[in-house]
């Protein structure tokens, strides 16, 4: 009976941890752009995952059943993240600060909502739509009262490029779901280091991109970090965990990504918010609260 009760939390368990990796994973970013271009962070990330997932391979492939069918929604899943999710979060990271781009990640729990209703025909209620427009205006709020600085250049073009990775991040979430019926949380993870590596391999020939052929120590610890811990273990965490329990519940576990990230933001990277920032942060948390009434109050359409 105890090992049953403690099975029942693993999910959750595992679910907290990711987000505090992922949390993690900004301050990781900030430290590697500091020496490497970002398509080279990028890449380097997917291939340091993808060693590990090759060490791993008898581990993981012996209990998948993989059907044909299923590739182009493996595919399309690894379009959206990590291929053009990366690409979008590292223009993001570039552009404004860690804990800003943290706080974008707080539309991920509504943009599944809304992305199930439309698509799967969930029933979408008034608090998630009263919910949303709170957490855009403070998105917007906190985006208007960013001020440029040498770690972040350009706030609002930074913030809007962490917003179109949460848009990609929807298309994985609600993907993912589907393909956790069949397949397990680590084979589908592997898939996306994979995919990763074939995609941004090119990218880093292309001319705007900046080789660099010295190994820089504190950057490149936090590539392989990011690869080794965050790609292998907080999607391998997410993706176990959204296989026990529901996307839209999995995802509301994101809206702890942004007290994390201001947290590690302000003790690792020196960052702050001002007292509009802290108002504006506020009013996207509320309105993340209110969007995530349960389906009781969804149900009746009250708040």
């Amino acid at each position: 009976m105890q090992d049953t009760k403690i099975y029942h939390y693993l999910p959750s368990l595992g679910l907290m941890l990711a987000m505090l990796l992922w949390a993690s994973s900004f301050v990781a970013l900030k430290i590697a752009f500091r020496a490497y271009d970002p398509m080279v962070v990028i890449f380097g990330r997917m291939a340091v995952a993808s060693i590990c997932f090759l060490l791993l391979y008898r581990w993981f492939m012996n209990s998948v059943d993989f059907r044909w069918g299923d590739l182009k929604y493996i595919l399309f899943m690894a379009f959206c993240e990590p291929c053009l999710y990366f690409i979008f979060e590292a223009q993001a990271i570039e552009h404004t600060t860690a804990s800003q781009a943290g706080m974008i990640t707080a539309m991920l729990p509504i943009l599944v909502a809304l992305a199930a209703g439309w698509l799967l025909k969930e029933s979408v209620g008034l608090c998630t739509w009263l919910g949303s427009l709170m957490t855009l205006a403070g998105v917007c709020w906190l985006t208007l009262e960013s001020v440029p600085s040498t770690d972040a250049p350009n706030p609002a073009l930074g913030n809007f490029y962490e917003f179109l990775a949460m848009v990609c991040a929807t298309g994985y979430t609600i993907t993912l779901k589907r393909l956790t019926r069949r397949y397990p949380p680590f084979f589908l993870t592997a898939m996306q280091a994979f995919a990763g590596s074939v995609f941004y391999l090119p990218l880093l020939f292309l001319p705007s991109t900046r080789l660099t052929l010295y190994f820089e120590p504190a950057s490149g610890m936090a590539i392989i970090y990011l690869g080794a811990v965050i790609t292998l273990g907080a999607y391998g965490l997410y993706n176990f965990g959204l296989k026990h329990i529901s996307a839209s519940q999995a995802s509301a576990y994101v809206n702890l990504i942004p007290v994390f990230s201001v947290l590690m933001g302000w003790m690792l990277l020196d960052e702050s918010f001002t007292g509009a920032q802290c108002l504006a942060a506020s009013l996207v948390m509320v309105g993340v609260y209110i969007s995530q009434r349960r389906q009781g109050a969804l149900a009746t359409s009250k708040c």
